[in-house]
């Protein structure tokens, strides 16, 4: 789709939650995000079932097979961990079983046909108490590298999500999802700017994605305002957002992730999507 003057428009993609949790099928799910003007779904993993990175060979390639049937694609994975309450990245005393599920989640992404998994989980994320800095970062390298190099031999990106604080204590800004990024060191390994969070740790967003886009470390992008609403649904000046996206250069699809709705989560992802266009339409 092209934006008046010939230049191509933003791609989006939906997360899937709230749709999900409005009680509508993986199929109806397809329809809506197709008829709203979606390239695609972001995934939770939950919302496939109970142990989804455990999905056969034969239901991946079925649930593949119905999302693409129904007009768009699954773009990635998100929420990887939400299902999982007994894990953590942070746990010393389940490091190896969370990476297993990690790994088998990049699996799980790949064969659906995504391309990226952004990792935020934050009750998933807890810092112990007592660990200095260099340590946890240490820990989560240690963690993620083996991911790392999973997510490069299946062609997928695996990303670590700054959080807001009131959220987590572990890693909440883009520069702290850099160092661990340069820490583990594998191209497959970056961070990713949630537009919510990142609008109540570090504003601008705007700024955030001027600076550190062209350093090709950011390897997704959530589009969500401050109040945990869509964009269209707050005051964030996604104006500025777009305009910061389209002068990067970013083509890779942009998550929209509400965490609440407006009437209910249709409506929700279509004021998003609209308020999205009207955006990229205003730089004429």
């Amino acid at each position: 789709m092209d934006a008046a003057g010939g230049r191509k428009m933003l791609e989006l993609t939906l997360c899937n939650e709230l749709l999900h949790a409005d009680g509508l099928s993986l199929h109806r799910q397809c329809e809506v995000a197709r008829e709203l003007g979606y390239a695609g779904l972001e995934l939770a993993p939950s919302t496939l079932g109970e142990a989804p990175h455990r999905l056969g060979p034969g239901e991946r390639a079925e649930i593949r097979r119905m999302i693409e049937g129904a007009g768009v694609r699954v773009t990635g994975l998100h929420w990887l961990l939400t299902g999982y309450p007994d894990l953590s990245i942070t746990d010393r005393r389940v490091r190896s079983e969370t990476r297993g599920v990690l790994c088998d989640l990049v699996d799980l992404c790949a064969d659906l046909g995504g391309s990226v998994l952004v990792h935020g989980s934050p009750q998933q994320r807890v810092r112990p108490e007592g660990i200095s800095d260099e340590d946890l970062l240490d820990d989560l390298a240690r963690l993620f590298a083996p991911v790392a190099d999973r997510a490069a031999s299946r062609g997928v990106t695996y990303c670590i999500e700054p959080l807001a604080t009131a959220e987590t204590a572990v890693v909440n800004t883009v520069e702290e999802g850099v160092r661990l990024v340069d820490a583990i060191d594998r191209p497959a390994f970056r961070t990713m700017i949630d537009c919510s969070a990142a609008g109540r740790v570090e504003p601008p967003v705007a700024d955030l994605i001027r600076n550190w886009i062209p350093s090709g470390k950011i390897g997704h992008i959530h589009a969500n305002d401050t109040n945990r609403g869509g964009p269209g649904m707050g005051e964030d000046p996604f104006h500025d957002i777009v305009a910061a996206l389209i002068e990067t250069g970013w083509e890779a699809p942009v998550g929209v992730e509400p965490f609440r709705t407006i009437v209910d989560a249709t409506v929700t992802a279509g004021v998003a999507a609209a308020t999205l266009r009207a955006c990229e339409r205003g730089l004429g």
